[in-house]
This record gives structure tokens, C-alpha cells and sequence, in this order.
């Protein structure tokens, strides 16, 4: 049952977490696009589905926990030193996406979808800017998770 469950934990966080990730680095750059060429509708198009693809795959990505929780409950190490420091890490980077990218993106889509002028450019750059700062957060926490799910310090089930 262990591999099982393993074996779902890992294909939910690369099917779930992975389109996130990806999705939410390229939605700056792409607000910035669609930003500098108000009338440029295929930007603002591919502004909502990355941010569609965002909340999705959020959604779908609570999957990784519970399958996580679930595996770690199996093999006995829901004790241990790494695994409480990823579940710490993966909570930072839910609250991060739920509470910081995910609004965010939000209110620039809005804003696009509102603006027909590049004034909002400006102030849409800083915006933009911040929410890049916030998305490499979440993404450095995923990825600081992923390794230490692969290394497992201190673990008697490492390798």
C-alpha cells in the first residue's frame, strides 16, 4: 500500500504543483504584454488562462498533502525532522499561493480587463514586479520541498 500511495503523492505533485508553478511564472511577463498593447486581446486571453490554470491546479494540488500525509503516516515518519520541515514548507507555499499570488493575479487581471490605456502601465510594471518576487517565494519553496523529499536528511528510509 506504501508504494501506492507514494506512487500517487508523486504524480499529484507533478501533475498538480508543476502547471502551477509554471503557469504563475509566466503570468508577470504576460500582464506586462498585455499592459503595453491595451488592445492586444490574445494577451489579455492568455493573462486568464494562466490564471485559470493557477486556480485549478491549486485546487487539484490539495491532493499532494493528503497523499503525502497518507504515505508518510504508512512508512512511520511522521515524526521526523525532514518531514515536519516540509510540511512546514508546503503550508508557507499554500498560504503564499492562496494568500498572496493567486489575489494578486487577481487584481491585475482585473485591471487589464478594466484598462483600455497604458497609464496603468506604471503602476501594472510595479505590480507585476511584486507578484514575480512573491511567485519565485512560492516556487523556492516547492522546489526546497521536492529536494528535501528526495534526500531526506537524517532519515533511516534515505538513500
Amino acid at each position: 500500500m506504501t508504494k501506492f500511495l507514494l506512487a500517487v503523492h508523486v504524480l499529484a505533485a507533478i501533475v498538480a504543483i508543476g502547471p502551477v508553478t509554471v503557469a504563475a511564472s509566466m503570468f508577470p511577463p504576460t500582464v506586462r504584454r498585455a499592459l503595453a498593447d491595451p488592445g492586444d486581446r490574445q494577451a489579455v486571453a492568455w493573462v486568464r488562462l494562466l490564471h485559470r490554470i493557477c486556480r485549478v491546479y491549486a485546487v487539484i494540488g490539495l491532493t499532494v498533502p493528503v497523499f503525502g500525509f497518507a504515505t508518510a503516516s504508512s512508512m512511520g515518519v511522521l515524526g521526523d525532522t525532514w518531514l515536519i520541515v516540509s510540511i512546514v514548507l508546503t503550508a508557507l507555499a499554500a498560504i503564499a499561493l492562496g494568500a498572496l499570488v493567486l489575489p494578486r493575479q487577481e487584481a491585475l487581471l482585473t485591471g487589464i480587463e478594466a484598462t483600455e490605456t497604458a497609464a496603468a502601465e506604471p503602476a501594472g510594471r510595479r505590480a507585476t514586479a511584486r507578484l514575480a518576487m512573491v511567485t519565485g517565494i512560492f516556487n523556492l519553496l516547492w522546489a526546497t520541498v521536492t529536494v528535501l523529499m528526495i534526500i531526506r536528511p537524517g532519515s533511516t528510509t534515505g538513500a
